[in-house]
């Protein structure tokens, strides 16, 4: 039964892959994978169980009679939920997120980005959008800050060649900048909640890799770019009626979303709650600043007019979705044992972490950053620092070690080679109809530099 889940999830994971050629989308995917996973689990579920938690069965039987309802309660009481638990603390961070994103865009807050961009100087707006979706995603989703600059590219570019550069340099500046932060992107959350990292020491160990590996293909890129370049000047939307706000009460609003991001770190530090609970908090506040600021167009009886919702609600609902189901189908490989035989293989066969992550980059940019993320923290459990016996190999996997750090990097890198090695790429294809080959021959080896330069970086530093 382990070989028929393994398989299950190895096939799940090539649909997942070759999504941009099979057209079937890989949150579905990962989603009937991670559940009929764990409908097999649980099918031989006397087996797994006595395989890998038999002291903790005995004690939950507490002298009672083994049977097959036994196991099965056993194995969604106390495995299962666990898995979930893990599950809905990434889910829950990402929908208040996202809500967060979606209340500020459609207030207007972000209307300053288009202002910012009014210049015909070609390589000028590049690298002003590089900085401004870089410094976005790293306090935002990627996916959602990708998903913005897209469409205003998409506005104001008609060359479709250079329409393809600049929506290539936003999706590598996304996942870069998401890369750079516990909140960017669901890989850093992960780590972040599994206590691999703190925001601190992470975020000061990522700074110059993530920069670096952004930087470099920027600038070849631009080399590509003619000195002027035809736009269409964003006009701002027409805000009589849609919503009401002046600019002060945007920016209060901005500050409120933006700066409650910020301070989740701190929330988790001081509380020790789960990050999810500050972003709900977060989200409370700027609702109720919404519902006051709006509460004459409120009771008007008008409805707040979107731009950008449907795009951007189904491509977070994917990801929350995908998110959801590669940590189940991790899960429940994890507990049929076979990551504990691929640690001890890889540990005595290849005991270099940077060489791993070389293949850890190279399989993200043809799978998922995350799936790839997830399979590799999977493989390591979080070492204590103050356990005496570490030695200079397993101190690499304690809190802060420098696998973790590594893994972050070269899978945000690994899903910027290829666009379909993340869902920020994957947006890409759909919204300028690119193609894979295109992308690597004009986009990827530039990103293979950068990257390469970034982690002889991160192996200096960390």
């Amino acid at each position: 039964m382990s070989l028929i889940i393994l398989l299950i999830i190895v096939v799940g994971f090539i649909l997942i892959s070759t999504e941009n050629v099979t057209n079937v989308n890989k949150a579905a995917v990962a989603i009937f994978v991670g559940t009929v996973g764990w409908v097999l689990y649980v099918s031989y579920g006397t087996d797994f169980v006595q395989l890998m938690h038999k002291q903790a069965y005995t004690d939950f039987l507490d002298g009672g009679v083994h049977t097959s309802q036994a196991v099965k309660q056993f194995i969604a009481q106390t495995i299962f939920l666990r898995y979930v638990g893990k599950a809905c603390e990434i889910v829950l961070f990402l929908l208040a997120t996202m809500t967060i994103v979606e209340i500020l865009n459609n207030n207007g807050c972000f209307d300053f980005l288009g202002i910012w961009a009014r210049t015909r100087d070609s390589k000028k707006l590049l690298w002003m959008m590089m900085l401004i979706v870089f410094v976005v995603s790293a306090n935002l989703d990627n996916l959602t800050t990708t998903v913005m600059a897209l469409t205003l590219i998409h506005q104001v570019i008609s060359n479709r060649r250079y329409r393809m550069i600049y929506g290539s340099v936003a999706v590598i500046a996304a996942n870069m900048g998401g890369a750079l932060t516990v909140i960017g992107s669901p890989e850093g959350l992960v780590l972040w909640n599994m206590g691999a990292i703190t925001a601190s020491n992470y975020s000061l160990s990522m700074a110059l890799p993530c920069i670096v590996a952004c930087v470099v293909p920027t600038w070849l890129l631009s080399r590509a770019l003619p000195d002027r370049i035809d736009i269409e000047f964003l006009r701002l939307p027409y805000r009589g009626d849609d919503t009401k706000l002046n600019v002060w009460q945007r920016l209060v609003m901005f500050v409120v979303g933006i700066g409650g991001l910020w301070f989740i770190p701190t929330f988790h530090n001081i509380t020790k709650l789960s990050p999810f609970l500050g972003a709900l908090c977060v989200l409370s506040v700027l609702w109720v600043v919404n519902e006051i600021f709006n509460r004459k167009l409120l009771t008007t009886g008008e409805t707040i007019h979107r731009r950008i919702p449907r795009v951007l609600q189904y491509g977070s609902m994917q990801m929350i979705l995908f998110v959801l189901g590669i940590m189940l189908a991790v899960g429940v490989v994890n507990e049929t044992g076979f990551f504990r035989q691929v640690t001890a293989y890889i540990d005595s066969q290849t005991p270099n972490i940077w060489l791993f992550g070389v293949v850890s980059a190279a399989i993200s940019s043809v799978l998922d950053s995350f799936v790839t993320t997830m399979s590799a923290v999977s493989l390591h459990p979080v070492l204590s620092s103050d356990n005496a016996e570490l030695t200079s190999y397993s101190a690499n996997f304690a809190q802060n070690g420098a696998y973790w750090k590594m893994i972050a990097f070269a899978t945000a890198v690994g899903g910027n080679i290829l666009p379909i090695g993340s869902i920020s790429g994957l947006a890409l294809i759909r919204t300028e109809r690119m193609r894979v080959g295109w992308y690597f021959a004009h986009v990827g080896w530039k990103v293979l530099l950068g990257g390469i330069l970034g982690m002889a970086l991160l192996w200096f530093i960390a």
